[in-house]
């Protein structure tokens, strides 16, 4: 489906939750530095239909410090092509300022071979759409941050965790390195967790409900633990500061997960 700008636009703002989206007017005097995620259903807003799923960018806030404002602009489905293509990329480079971050998380749907509004091949095309996304930030002032697909919950019959995004991450490692991009590994770190974790545990992290067992989205525990590695790994990789990040180490309660009303 093409999708105009201005439809974009809506979308993107419709994706945002209402409290990180507002402004007021002490940012109007001293603008926050805002940290956008460009990403898919694994780090995306959810709305109160879809509870209790969540992407771990609903829980990205919760790490990070008050002077920082995170603006998620994830959305379900979409592959580094498909954003790109939408218009999802261009509304972002819109907005995005000197000293702001654009967080870069796909592969999930880039490798959906069958559908061509969404496959990118790794070591050509997946990693050229990547670099839109790098070169359009740098281009603004901003920074560019490359976060490897989140695995899923899969594990082989001796109980390893397996993985289940092929080359896509050795690619984008590789793209971080030819860049000098911040990477953030999202991949390994997520998959030693399942494995400290084990096959049952995992399930309390994942969308396993009455109905529906899901082993790509998240609940709200999955989401703050991913989230939490995203936020360890910022001032890891020298991209914030030790002092921008909090709660590392601390309990962040599962009732502070909201799932807003999408008319909202």
């Amino acid at each position: 489906m093409s999708l105009t700008r201005r439809q974009v636009t809506s979308a993107a703002l419709a994706a945002v939750p209402v409290a990180l989206a507002a402004t007021g007017t002490a940012q109007a005097t001293q603008r926050r530095r805002t940290l956008y995620i460009a990403g898919d259903s694994t780090a995306a807003q959810k709305y109160a239909d879809a509870a209790p799923e969540t992407g771990w960018g609903m829980a990205l806030p919760f790490f990070l410090r008050e002077h920082l404002e995170v603006s998620n602009h994830a959305v379900n489905g979409r592959s580094s092509k498909s954003f790109v293509d939408e218009g999802r990329l261009d509304v972002i480079l819109d907005v995005i300022r000197p000293g702001d971050f654009l967080l870069i998380q796909f592969g999930h749907n880039d490798e959906k071979s069958a559908d061509p509004t969404r496959y990118t091949e790794p070591w050509t095309t997946y990693q050229d759409h990547l670099r839109q996304y790098v070169d359009g930030a740098r281009a603004r002032g901003a920074r560019p941050v490359l976060a490897t697909p989140v695995e899923r919950r899969k594990f082989d019959a001796d109980g390893n965790a397996v993985p289940t995004h092929g080359d896509y991450p050795a690619a984008m490692r590789a793209l971080a390195e030819q860049e000098r991009v911040a990477l953030l590994d999202i991949q390994a770190l997520s998959i030693a967790l399942w494995q400290r974790l084990g096959v049952e545990e995992t399930k309390k992290y994942f969308n396993w409900t009455a109905t529906e067992q899901d082993n790509t989205h998240f609940n709200p525990p999955g989401a703050i633990a991913v989230a939490r590695l995203v936020a360890a790994e910022l001032p890891h990789r020298r991209v914030l500061a030790h002092r921008d990040v909090r709660r590392l180490d601390e309990e962040v309660p599962e009732s502070w997960i909201t799932w807003p009303d999408a008319a909202a």
